[in-house]
């Protein structure tokens, strides 16, 4: 019975080690080319951007990704908006993506105050139409309390609110998340997902060829899922400091864009809808047939690039 088990072991021991060195091929091989440019945010510090559009007399938008997102998450609704003639950024916070790593702790503050240095040294004129996915939401909150004068509208997709974090409901959903996501960073961390770049899990968001390879080789990745899981643990901290910051001027142009049905969800659809009833040009969207994630993906993209319309249109005629 014993050597059963130790050869049961030896052979289990095996295949992971397969499974890992085949993982590690697979992803060598697909490796993803560098989009965009390296930006120089302080001295011996940089942050990837990716910037796409033609210039105009149109605000530039700028696109802030949710949990474990990066620039690639926005993949799909560049090009969107490229093809309708806006220019975008988006981009890698620090040490996520292609970025290196910025100092601890990464909380809401860390990632806004290196935005804030991020757009000072973009060269993009403001003031700009920002756009927040998922937990992004906070950081637009905060943002645009400390950078008034540089905001042109908002959109938030499907996005966290400080009031939202308020609920008992939501705090459950937090913890769980949180540690749902140190879990996930072990797994990268031991090379675990490797050979699941190329699958479905490596891209939820359906994304064009050059964002979907990065956004693989991101799933995999140690150092990017690690800080990723610093930042959803955070989660709370960044919520009670987007909540000191103002609310959103009701005289900027808000459109919220959420997924999913809104039968059996009335109240979280009410509380993401809420930034926009407050707001004298407000838009809301419900896209049922969407997901949390394939929301901003080739599907459906249309929707933010029309939520971006609204926003511009209504900052023109207000």
């Amino acid at each position: 019975m014993i050597q059963l088990f130790g050869r049961g072991a030896a052979v289990l021991a095996l295949v992971l080690v397969f499974y890992i060195a085949a993982g590690g091929l697979m992803s060598a091989t697909g490796a993803p080319k560098l989009r965009g440019q390296m930006v120089e945010i302080e001295p011996g510090r940089t942050l990837r951007l990716v910037c796409e559009g033609p210039s105009s007399d149109r605000p530039v938008v700028w696109l802030e990704a949710g949990a474990f997102g990066f620039a690639a998450d926005w993949g799909a609704t560049q090009a969107a908006l490229t093809e309708a003639g806006w220019r975008s950024c988006a981009y890698d916070r620090a040490g996520m993506g292609f970025s290196p790593k910025g100092p601890s702790p990464r909380d809401g503050l860390a990632i806004v105050s290196d935005f804030e240095k991020l757009v000072a040294a973009s060269g993009e004129p403001g003031p700009y139409i920002l756009v927040g996915h998922s937990m992004a939401g906070l950081r637009l909150r905060a943002y645009s309390g400390r950078n008034p004068d540089k905001v042109a509208g908002l959109v938030l997709v499907d996005a966290a609110t400080p009031e939202a974090a308020l609920n008992p409901s939501m705090q459950g959903f937090i913890k769980t998340f949180a540690r749902v996501s140190k879990w996930a960073a072990v797994g990268a961390s031991l090379g675990l997902y490797k050979p699941l770049v190329h699958t479905r899990l490596g891209d939820k968001i359906d994304l064009p060829p050059a964002a979907k390879a990065e956004k693989g080789w991101a799933f995999a990745n140690g150092q990017h899922n690690r800080t990723s899981a610093e930042e959803v643990g955070l989660w709370a901290e960044a919520s009670a400091q987007a909540a000191a910051e103002p609310p959103f001027d009701p005289k900027w142009p808000l459109a919220v864009v959420t997924a999913g049905p809104v039968a059996g969800r009335e109240l979280r659809k009410e509380m993401q809808a809420a930034p926009a009833r407050r707001s004298e040009h407000g838009y809301v969207d419900h896209v049922e047939a969407a997901t949390h994630t394939l929301l901003i993906g080739r599907r459906f993209a249309d929707h933010i690039v029309r939520a971006v319309a609204f926003v511009a249109d209504a900052r023109q005629k207000g």
